[in-house]
């Protein structure tokens, strides 16, 4: 098993490694093929070891690399940490990133420079695998910042496109303000338990916290930004940091501005970092150190409130966008909230169930999506499309189930639906039951967020597929379905769209839940939640399903029934809909706030700090005062002899005068 899990990981940086340095040399094709090939290798080694680890009698395997770092009680080994929760993630990334390999080979087949784009990619699929098979914080530290220059390269991977290379600096200026904040939690964590492994963390995780009265209990253990902190402020002020760097990563409200403008990279790129890869860092972070997190309750307060605030505000700017990409990157980010919401009332295994059936219908939309920018010529605003249902018809129907699983098409009470029904339904009925003071607060915020989502996903599909074309004539003419190599990962994703959720919802969040985990995720003795949410009131049950049939009946009538009614609404509410449109006007204000303000600040130190005081009083202002006397001094060398005579007599005179006035002293 140990071979097997070091070939998992290791496989996509033999690819990377192939076609990037040997790209040009082997070819396109073999690039394509050998990366490609690999990942298929290391996604079916993935459910062998899902197979053995979650489903089969092995708690925990951990494999060692090599001896890193060991400096006095500083000891930390390359090792790879693999129980149910690894394994889960290994499918997930795994899977994913094997048809978005494939994928890419029909969507990509006419740029010039695939090996580099297949490079990219393999590259960061291990930076994820190093992520998620890490044994301590340091190594996930690594694959964490491996992710975000993998992001950072794949997103401006056209980055002779202006918006492309700006899109890219804006994940990766965005990313480091979270990793800060994750550098830190990492420095508090050493502080605290001593150690940055797992192990070592988890085991003195459940003796921490002094009793309550105890003498020790409010002496202070750490000095963070000029605070005194004793344990328990120390503990919530390590598990906010950390979490900022899971909002970083997984586009958490106010650090959620990069996740739209990434899709200004390929397609493909677009479906492995929304669907179930980058952006699911944070949700993995946040799980693995659940240990420290329950002990919190401060800390799983603010991630509830912030998953809350990002289901909705992502879901009401999805409402009015235009860009098919677009609409489901802000339902990226919307799901992403529901994630953060499980995470913060302690349903952690309904937080990872969400993760992996939207792994599934989030990447079957985004390469539906790119089926249909491909059939129509690389056009992605969806006002300029329409009844292509018959077109692309195979298309159509893969983005119709994923429509179904990502607004939770299911019947209560019952075992019948898609993906997305059960795991997101398990967080809501979940958020009802919680115990936490903003339980009611999330709980409202997901119910709406579930109605917007079934509109604007509907949407989606109405103004693409249904309807009038409105197309240019020349456009319709050359539309057409994609090929084999497109089309076969979006039957397996559909697959997985479909049956996941029935298939696995026993065991990530149900009768088998012990079994399952086998304490890869740490709950409380108080949470009782994975039992609980199975007792909430019917009409809590019926709730996301009126949610969506409102969303969808809505959407119904707007785009199909009275399709002038939209700009009708437009017109009347100008200010709101202008208001959604332009996000919330968060890139205005941090433009105004950030960005604007530093570039006063740089150009007054350039222009006045560095140019008029530096340069001025340093090296230009002495080169200047240099040249200033020799101009004068020049002036002296003027060729006529009788000023050298001058000059020699007014010598002289004071020579004779020193001499005389000096002899006297």
């Amino acid at each position: 098993m140990d071979t097997i899990i070091k070939a998992i990981v290791f496989l996509p940086l033999i690819g990377f490694l192939i076609a990037g340095l040997g790209g040009n040399a082997i070819g396109a094709k073999a690039s394509e093929y050998v990366t490609s090939g690999f990942m298929i290798i290391a996604a079916a080694l993935s459910w062998l070891v899902f197979f053995d680890v979650a489903m089969g009698e092995t708690e925990v395997i951990k494999v060692s690399v090599l001896r890193w770092i060991q400096s006095g009680s500083f000891d930390v080994e390359w090792a790879f940490r693999v129980d149910t929760l690894t394994a889960v993630m290994l499918v997930v990334v795994n899977s994913v990133s094997t048809l978005v390999h494939v994928y890419s080979i029909g969507y990509m087949h006419h740029d010039p420079h695939r090996p580099r784009f297949f490079a990219y990619l393999s590259l960061f699929t291990f930076a994820m695998l190093m992520l998620v098979t890490s044994d301590n914080l340091l190594q996930m530290f690594f694959g964490w910042e491996g992710v975000g220059l993998a992001s950072y390269l794949l997103i401006g991977f056209w980055y002779k496109k202006p918006s492309a290379s700006a899109a890219a600096m804006k994940a990766f200026i965005v990313n480091r303000v979270g990793d800060f904040g994750f550098a830190l939690g990492i420095f508090c964590v050493f502080v605290l338990f001593g150690s940055i492994n797992f192990e070592t963390i988890f085991a003195t995780a459940a003796t921490y916290l002094p009793a309550e009265g105890a003498a020790d209990a409010a002496e202070p253990v750490i000095n963070l930004f000029g605070m005194s902190l004793d344990k328990s402020q120390a503990l919530t002020a390590t598990c906010l940091l950390l979490f900022m760097g899971a909002m970083g990563k997984s586009a958490q409200f106010l650090l959620h501005t990069w996740l739209p403008d990434a899709m200004e990279g390929p397609t493909p790129v677009s479906a492995l970092i929304h669907a179930a890869t980058m952006v699911t860092a944070g949700v993995f972070l946040v799980a693995r150190m659940s240990p420290i997190f329950e002990l919190s309750h401060n800390a799983l307060m603010v991630v509830t409130l912030v998953g809350a605030i990002t289901a909705f505000f992502a879901a009401t700017v999805g409402l009015v966008q235009n860009d098919i990409k677009r609409v489901i990157a802000y339902s990226t980010c919307s799901q992403l909230g529901y994630m953060f919401v499980a995470l913060g009332i302690g349903a952690y295994g309904a937080a990872i169930f969400h993760l992996f059936t939207h792994a599934f219908f989030k990447a079957l939309l985004f390469l539906g999506a790119g089926s249909v920018i491909h059939a129509v010529d690389g056009e992605q605003d969806m006002r300029y499309m329409g009844g292509l249902r018959k077109h692309i018809p195979v298309t159509f129907w893969m983005m119709t189930i994923g429509t179904l699983a990502l607004t939770g098409v299911g019947i209560p009470g019952t075992v019948i639906g898609f993906a997305g029904f059960f795991s997101k339904d398990a967080i809501i009925e979940s958020t009802f039951a919680s115990h936490s003071p903003v339980a009611g607060f999330a709980f409202v915020m997901l119910v709406v967020a579930a109605l917007f989502t079934s509109f604007y996903s509907w949407r989606l599909a109405f103004m693409t597929f249904f309807g009038k074309p409105r197309a240019s004539a020349d456009v319709m003419h050359h539309v057409h379905e994609s090929p084999a190599v497109m089309l076969i990962p979006l039957y397996l994703l559909a697959a997985g769209a479909v049956a996941a959720g029935v298939i696995f919802v026993e065991y990530f969040y149900g009768h088998h839940y012990e079994e399952f985990w086998q304490g890869a995720l740490f709950t409380g003795a108080e949470n009782h939640l994975v039992h609980e949410f199975h007792n909430v009131p019917l009409w809590v049950k019926w709730s996301p399903f009126a949610a969506m049939a409102i969303g969808f009946v809505t959407a119904w009538y707007m785009y199909i029934r009275s399709p002038e009614t939209p700009k009708a609404l437009a017109e009347q509410h100008r200010g709101l809909y202008q208001f959604l449109l332009n996000k919330w006007y968060f890139d205005e204000l941090y433009d105004f706030l950030f960005v604007r303000s530093a570039k006063a600040l740089g150009k007054f130190l350039w222009k006045k700090g560095d140019g008029a005081v530096i340069d001025g009083l340093g090296p230009n202002g002495i080169a200047a005062r240099v040249v200033d006397v020799t101009n004068r001094v020049v002036r002296l060398q003027t060729g006529y002899l009788y000023h050298y005579a001058f000059a020699m007599l007014l010598g002289i005179a004071a020579l004779v005068t020193w001499m005389m006035l000096g002899s006297s002293l």
